[in-house]
């Protein structure tokens, strides 16, 4: 696995227990998960480039 499939998965998992904490009422916790969430798209579109990378040097 990649280092940032690696991150991705950990990006994944601190956004769902941030949305499960503001799914309970905890308004704060949005915030950090719309965070996480943008986290998620940065990793997504640098796997990928690199995706895209590896593809092209076989």
């Amino acid at each position: 696995m990649s280092k940032t499939s690696a991150q991705i998965i950990e990006a994944i998992e601190t956004f769902k227990a941030e949305d499960e904490k503001f799914a309970n009422g905890n308004k704060a916790a949005g915030t950090r998960a719309r965070k996480a969430l943008m986290e998620i798209k940065k990793l997504a579109d640098a796997r990928r480039k690199e995706i895209q990378a590896e593809k092209n040097e076989a």
